[in-house]
């Protein structure tokens, strides 16, 4: 066996044992990565070599270490995200949604930090059926609306309400807020 064969069969079976220990499907990984179904499977196949920045991608969706990929070192026991290396994003104007959830938790069980201008909205479409919110006001107040009903939150209330119809959350003054998501 050649020293390239030997890489690829690691990193392939390094890639797969870490997608299959998360319980992820290729669908959910290429979500989550970035990277097209068929590349993660040819690379799980070690039918390809990826460059570095689809390795990265690929190492991040999976919450694997990119520099002990190949050398088959077991994850730590406490998986810690530092504050500056939580995913951002920015869906509202106003609104930053910093991700607190795992990658592989992504429609089952997210968290989210929300972090609200002055009167600030984020707006949602319906989810899926069934799906819930559970929303904890930190600093602030906040108006809820799912559907037709609304209440209005402060500091340290919870309001949860059915996510899979029209909703939003809309904040009176600057607020800060935990937003719990399960079954998106």
């Amino acid at each position: 066996m050649t020293a390239r064969s030997d890489i690829h069969d690691r990193l392939a079976a390094s890639l797969r044992d870490a997608r299959k220990a998360r319980g992820l499907s290729l669908d959910a990984v290429a979500k989550l990565s970035g990277v097209s179904r068929s590349m993660v499977s040819q690379i799980e196949r070690g039918e390809s070599s990826p460059t570095v920045a689809t390795l990265w991608n690929l190492t991040q969706a999976l919450q694997v270490d990119f520099a002990g990929l190949l050398e088959g070192r077991p994850a730590p026991g406490i998986e810690v995200t530092r504050a500056g290396a939580a995913p951002v994003i920015a869906r509202s104007p106003g609104v930053r949604i910093r991700i607190l959830s795992p990658a592989e938790a992504v429609g089952e069980h997210e968290v989210y930090d929300l972090v609200f201008a002055e009167g600030a909205a984020l707006v949602s479409e319906a989810h899926s059926a069934g799906c819930r919110e559970h929303l904890t006001v930190i600093e602030g107040e906040v108006t809820v609306r799912s559907g037709e009903e609304a209440e209005a939150l402060g500091a340290g209330d919870t309001a949860r309400y059915a996510a899979d119809r029209p909703h939003e959350i809309r904040a009176r003054g600057a607020a800060r807020a935990i937003l719990i998501v399960q079954g998106s």
